[in-house]
């Protein structure tokens, strides 16, 4: 049995699908095996990859049942000690996996570790270099659009990004897996969230390396799916992990956030489906469970790591403005 499960979600990737299996067969590491599952897609990549890369486990759905039930399907089909989750639209540096599997294992706290992603369209600059989140309600990518030369420390994040990350086998059965309610956009916020009130560890690792397409399937950083879902999505994030005493200590910075978050997509042309996305999520809080009692207290340790959040989002959107 090998050590890792590589778990490929696919929609309609047939693009990206080469460039990111070839990387694969040319790890320095290869104590892993792979396992694709498909979203329902019609482009003809299933059978690609059933005729190029035999060796690629393939659970095939008729329809998208979206990222987080696929990756689901993938670590409940893994017996593997670790699963890593890959981004179809990923090329990856030959040492990436010896990279993350040497720093999972030197870390036994670790929940998840997650690799540098640098942007395939200009490989000088940071796509992602691990994501935060604060009482601003605000999930983002660390680093994005600096040079690939910073970020060049191994420290713990709020939470890995799930277009490459390993998480601990072990971890997940005492965490649960993604939430499927989410559909996709959060869900790895999410479970960072949850592995954090566990007492867990999530790492960045920036010796491991991937160049990301990104927003492979979406179409576009910024639609009208994706920011609708994920504006539902980040008012779940906080029913789930926050007791309501510390939901509403921070409100008045959620509020602010979301007034922030409306302008900016108003501007363009997304606030009606940004406040959509607000009021979904709102009429379904009713049916989340927050955090348990026993968990209160790890959730209000994270409290300041939640007002540190402001500060280093503020400052990231200003260098990035």
């Amino acid at each position: 049995m090998k050590s890792i499960t590589i778990v490929i979600p696919n929609f309609n990737g047939m693009r990206y699908l080469e460039g990111c299996l070839k990387s694969l067969t040319e790890q320095t590491d290869q104590d892993f095996e792979i396992l694709m599952i498909d979203n329902g897609s019609d482009d003809g990549s299933v059978s690609w990859v059933r005729e190029h890369y035999p060796a690629v486990r393939i659970r095939a759905y008729r329809r998208n049942t979206g990222f987080c039930k696929a990756v689901n399907a993938g670590i409940g089909l893994s017996r593997a000690k670790y699963v890593l989750l890959l981004n179809n639209d990923v090329v990856c540096d030959r040492e990436m996996v010896a990279k993350l599997h040497q720093a999972i294992e030197q870390r036994p706290r670790a929940f998840s570790c997650g690799a540098k992603l640098l942007q395939m369209a200009d490989p000088e600059k940071i796509d992602d270099a691990g994501d935060t989140y604060s009482a601003l309600g605000w999930a983002l990518a660390r680093g994005k659009g600096a040079g690939r030369e910073h970020f060049a420390k191994a420290e713990k994040v709020f939470a890995c990004c799930a277009a490459c990350a390993i998480y601990r086998r072990s971890m997940l059965e005492k965490t649960g897996v993604f939430d499927e309610r989410h559909f996709a956009y959060l869900e790895d916020i999410d479970i960072g969230y949850r592995a954090q009130r566990f007492g867990f560890e999530n790492w960045f690792i920036p010796d491991a390396v991937v160049y990301h397409a990104g927003s492979a399937t979406s179409g576009s950083r910024h639609n009208a799916f994706k920011v609708r879902l994920a504006a539902r999505n980040s008012v779940w994030l906080v029913k789930k992990n926050m007791p309501a005493l510390q939901a509403a200590l921070n409100l008045p910075f959620l509020a602010a956030g979301c007034l922030i978050k409306w302008i900016y997509f108003s501007r363009k042309g997304l606030g009606k489906e940004y406040a959509g996305g607000i009021r979904q999520g709102l009429a379904g809080m009713g049916r989340l469970e927050g955090p348990p009692a026993e968990q209160y207290l790890a959730c209000w340790k994270l409290q300041p790591q939640l007002f540190r959040g402001v500060i280093e989002q503020l400052l990231e959107t200003g260098k990035a403005s």
